[in-house]
């Protein structure tokens, strides 16, 4: 389970099951248990402090890779 962060402000945006290795460049919305980002239009964006993490592309989400960081294990 990885911890998505803001890379602003440090806030939470996503609890996230990743499976196997390699960089986050997708978040399924499937594997996505926790969701504390808000959406404008296709964007999903911090609550905090409005930077844009990545957009809506059907079932999965294009994250932006400057604007998040994230911990946690990979399954």
């Amino acid at each position: 389970m990885l911890t998505i962060k803001c890379a602003g402000c440090k806030t939470k945006i996503f609890k996230y099951e990743k499976i196997g290795k390699g960089k986050v460049l997708y978040c399924y919305k499937e594997r996505i248990k926790e969701d504390f980002s808000s959406k404008e239009g296709k964007e999903y964006k911090c609550k905090k402090c409005g930077r844009v993490i990545g957009l809506d592309e059907g079932g999965r989400i294009k994250m932006k890779q400057n604007a998040f960081t994230y911990s946690g294990f990979k399954i």
